[in-house]
């Protein structure tokens, strides 16, 4: 009996040493749109991402929770998907990330291409839609005149990289030319491969400076998903996407085999930000801890 509670206890400390994870003072999450893992992974149209896929963290089993996009951005940001309405306009009082960023003292900014002024609340303006900025519904910013503020332009993205004024979590929104929901000017007129290399491009441009950043450099995790794969790719609800996590402190070419999903990526941000609590599905969701 002796040896068998000696083998339980260490059984129990091995898993909870597997669920930890390093300490970040940066977390960044990027969303893309609308493709399944199988049309991203191995692309030679997403050469950029795919470069990244290979020499950081790739999780191949990593699926959507829904169609269409709003309840994944939900899920992301609330660990629940409150609404499958993409037209919603309604504030949102669930429990969120917000609330448990604020709670905890740590900063957030929610970056995103083309929003019309910081702040903004309003409807679409293309390539603008709200529905991509899940952090705008929030009752907690929605309701208070200071965390308003932090809805702001990607633009500012670059500023507050050059001048070491980056918050504990940065939410990057590409618009819909750049994230390979549309075409790069138009809403349609090109092909899946021509949205794909586009928002790589993006990518490489705008990511690459805050990965040679030297305080990213420390210890920063940046996270770049999609949020739903094709319309005809309905697996655990959203289909097989790809998620990406890069850092100093994740495992060089690893590829993880565990089953997760925007739950996952939820409590993996605020976990390695050190929050202690976590909204909706996150509570109960374990952390992608394998891949550091």
């Amino acid at each position: 009996m002796k040896r068998f509670a000696i083998s339980l206890t260490l059984l129990i400390v091995s898993g909870a040493a597997r669920a930890q994870l390093p300490a970040a003072s940066h977390v960044v999450v990027v969303l893309e749109e609308n493709n399944s893992y199988s049309a991203v992974i191995g692309s030679a149209n997403m050469p950029y991402l795919n470069g990244l896929a290979a020499k950081y963290g790739l999780a191949t089993q990593y699926y959507a929770n829904t169609h269409p996009s709003i309840g994944n951005y939900f899920m992301l940001s609330a660990g629940s998907l409150i609404t499958n309405n993409d037209s919603s306009t309604a504030t949102v009082t669930h429990d969120n990330i917000v609330r448990h960023l604020l709670t905890a003292g740590k900063t957030w900014k929610s970056y995103a291409e083309s929003l019309p002024a910081r702040g903004y609340l309003g409807p679409d303006v293309y390539p603008y839609v709200r529905r991509h900025n899940p952090l705008s519904f929030f009752s907690d910013v929605v309701n208070s005149s200071v965390q308003r503020l932090n809805l702001v332009p990607f633009s500012q993205f670059s500023a507050d990289l050059t001048n070491h004024t980056l918050p504990n979590f940065s939410f990057i929104v590409p618009n819909l030319n750049h994230d390979a929901h549309d075409c790069p000017v138009a809403p349609t007129g090109c092909t899946n491969a021509q949205k794909l290399q586009t928002a790589d491009a993006w990518l490489k441009s705008h990511i690459a400076p805050l990965l040679a950043n030297l305080s990213f450099q420390t210890n920063g995790v940046l996270i770049i998903v999609f949020d739903e794969g094709f319309n005809t790719d309905t697996a655990h609800g959203g289909g097989h996407v790809a998620a990406v996590v890069i850092g100093p402190k994740v495992k060089r070419g690893f590829k993880s085999a565990t089953f997760y999903q925007h739950q996952n990526l939820l409590r993996t941000t605020l976990q390695l930000l050190g929050v202690k609590t976590f909204p909706g599905a996150a509570a109960t969701a374990k952390p992608m801890s394998d891949l550091f």
